[in-house]
């Protein structure tokens, strides 16, 4: 069985950036954990509860129909992970000899969002000899993005993946536009036309391992 460790520096990350993927990987049944490192309390609106992203990530858990043992979620603040850089490093490892994935998803080396670019490079760190290291594309993130693989999805793995991003109440809240339709939809439509599929979501290839 293919063991994948997904990576997502805040909750929603992983399911914007490769959620028809994950959907793909669990009907296929790889073991799957998902690591989320912030639920970003203080980015939230004001009225709304501090476990409010905490809660619709439970929820994309529950859609998928993971347990417990699927998923850990940590409390960093927002927009301060460099500051944990070491502790962030270390769970890594312990992941690394707990769980030995064979895939990691991270978000793109190319990504400039500052917690994004601590957990993929101490992810890269972590895993560069031992597992093959893919990141996902969060487009508003990037002034470059290298589509050097493809997943092929079906229009079923999209549905689901735009199915699990409204659980993010709190992000449509704010006119987070990448939670439309038409964009879940017409870039998945995008990398497909690119790979000969249906629909497909694009990684940058940072390490492979046959």
């Amino acid at each position: 069985m293919t063991k994948i460790l997904v990576l997502s520096p805040h909750a929603d990350d992983a399911e914007l950036g490769c959620g028809g993927s994950i959907v793909k990987f669990i009907e296929e049944d790889a073991e799957i954990l998902w690591v989320v490192f912030s639920t970003a309390e203080e980015s939230l609106p004001e009225d709304m509860p501090k476990d409010t992203l905490r809660k619709e990530f439970l929820g994309v858990i529950s859609d998928l129909g993971l347990d417990e043992s699927c998923y850990r979620i940590h409390g960093f603040r927002v927009r301060r992970l460099h500051e944990k850089r070491q502790e962030i490093l270390e769970e890594l490892v312990r992941i690394r000899k707990s769980f030995h994935p064979d895939l990691v998803l991270i978000p793109s080396l190319n990504d400039y969002h500052q917690d994004h670019t601590v957990v993929s490079n101490e992810a890269v760190r972590a895993f560069k000899t031992t597992a093959s290291i893919i990141g996902y594309e969060l487009p508003w993130n990037h002034i470059t993005f290298d589509t050097n693989l493809f997943i092929k999805l079906e229009k079923k793995h999209i549905e689901k993946k735009f199915e699990m991003l409204q659980n993010y109440k709190s992000q449509i809240k704010k006119g987070r536009s990448y939670f439309s339709k038409e964009y879940v939809f017409g870039l998945s439509k995008v990398r497909g036309i690119q790979c000969n599929a249906e629909y497909a979501e694009a990684f940058e290839v940072i390490r492979w391992m046959i």
